[in-house]
């Protein structure tokens, strides 16, 4: 699954030649070739995508002789590409055949009339009952129609430093329970290992989704008793303005930020860090603690351009816990990706024979592997090969029970932008929480066109 030199070059070259800016290129071009838009990394010298779908590509050529593939990469940090991706959808003139969809993204994008119910496709086929049921929801719009295939999902966490914890005199087997524990190991670690940045939280405008999800929400889904969302009232179909949760889920992010746990507030915001913390703090033993997801270490592997053979000896694995503890104890929020067809796609059955090859059971394997992703197919769950394939797997796949999923309805980005905006406020100190929160429910007002009450 690992590209060697050469491949990586051939690889490189080709992706040069076939890309094409989200001004150009064009769906439709030849009733023979399927162009595949997909988010290429930003640091060259990760190619855990790329290295699969060119896999998939021989595989599709040589099951449909006389196809081709054409890559239509986008080299972009998650909220760039996600503006890049919108633009070309727009137009016949620039759509692709398939695109590789975020689930927090696709309600808008459905609304927008961007993409292509699959349905009439899924009947067909039979690999669709393979998937489990929060998956085949995953990219199902308010018509009830399903408009992406899922590639599988993920879970989040807490990555810790043992060597960092050791020189702080805290536990190997670390497992906070409660907010407060979290804190007292970073306050812990910065008095006692200079140089090392205590704990990462992303946060603000900059970083988009992760800080909504990887930070602000693993804080928020954790304040209540895990029975209602605390983001969205499905029975009155009204988002919720901020509450105490809220402002304690603000709290959380101020105190770190002010009392000098996290990052400098301008390494903090810069659109980076994600990369920064995968590929540098964490192996350069530079990060205490890391809030982040299940798909860290496909930045590790063998071929991946930051091997680290030996991180599951140096760091350790934690649950997030409730805020003080209250049950089920810990807490995670879950998202994941899709591929979608493009509405004003020139080759949609073409598309979908690709997605076909994509997700067999041992291609679906190989990517869940590669990627550190989480299976949402049943015969690959149940596979002892995928539980024992990599370090990590088994822990973040036991807490999918204790998960959270986004409520991913159509106005959930501009939801998702208000929350780091607040988030980025009491980051850089401009706004008290309580301002914050006030700043927050007018955005979301705005946002929602007022469709909002108070919990």
């Amino acid at each position: 699954m690992r590209p060697t030199a050469a491949l990586t070059a051939l690889l490189s070259a080709a992706l040069a030649a076939t890309a094409l800016t989200a001004c150009g290129g064009g769906s439709g071009s030849s009733p023979d070739t399927v162009k595949i838009s997909f988010k290429q990394s930003t640091d060259n010298s990760v190619k855990v995508m790329d290295t699969y779908l060119t896999d998939i590509k021989k595989q599709f050529e040589k099951q449909y002789p006389g196809k081709k593939v054409e890559f239509v990469p986008i080299k972009a940090a998650d909220s760039e590409y996600y503006t890049k991706l919108q633009q070309m959808l727009r137009s016949p003139k620039t759509a692709p055949d398939l695109v590789y969809e975020d689930t927090f993204l696709i309600n808008s994008d459905i609304t927008s009339g961007y993409l292509k119910p699959l349905d009439p496709y899924l009947a067909k086929w039979p690999d669709w009952n393979q998937f489990i049921e929060t998956a085949k929801s995953a990219a199902k719009g308010e018509d009830g129609k399903t408009y992406g295939v899922s590639d599988g999902t993920d879970t989040r966490g807490l990555w810790y430093d043992k060597q960092v914890f050791a020189k702080a005199g805290l536990p190997a087997d670390w497992q906070p329970k409660t907010w407060d524990d979290v804190l007292d190991a970073a306050r812990a670690v910065k008095a006692k290992v200079p140089g090392v940045i205590p704990l990462n939280v992303y946060t603000g405008k900059p970083v988009g989704e992760a800080a909504t999800m990887q930070g602000f929400e693993m804080l928020l889904y954790g304040t209540g008793e895990g029975t209602t969302d605390p983001l969205y009232d499905s029975a009155s179909k009204k988002w919720i303005t901020a509450g105490q949760g809220f402002k304690d889920a603000l709290s959380f992010v101020e105190t770190v930020y002010k009392e000098k746990l996290g990052p400098d507030v301008p390494d903090a915001l810069d659109p980076n860090i994600m990369t920064r913390v995968r590929g540098e703090l964490l192996p350069e033993g530079k990060l205490g603690i890391a809030l982040d997801g299940s798909w860290l270490p496909q930045d590790w592997l063998p071929g991946s351009g930051h091997e680290w053979p030996d991180w599951s000896k140096r760091l350790g694995l934690a649950a997030m816990p409730t805020q003080a503890g209250q049950a089920p104890g810990k807490v995670s929020m879950s998202g994941g990706w899709t591929w979608a067809i493009p509405a004003k796609a020139g080759n949609p059955d073409l598309a979908f024979d690709f997605v076909k090859v994509m997700q067999t059971k041992a291609n679906a394997q190989k990517w869940y592997i590669a990627n550190s992703g989480i299976a949402v197919r049943k015969d690959v769950a149940g596979d002892p090969a995928y539980a024992s394939a990599q370090p990590g797997i088994k822990f973040f796949t036991d807490l999918v029970p204790s998960t959270h999923y986004r409520p991913a309805y159509p106005a959930y980005p501009k939801v998702s932008t208000a929350i780091q905006e607040a988030m980025e406020s009491v980051t850089t100190g401009d706004a008290s929480v309580d301002e914050a929160a006030s700043a927050y429910d007018d955005a979301l007002k705005a946002a929602t066109d007022n469709q909002v009450t108070e919990k």
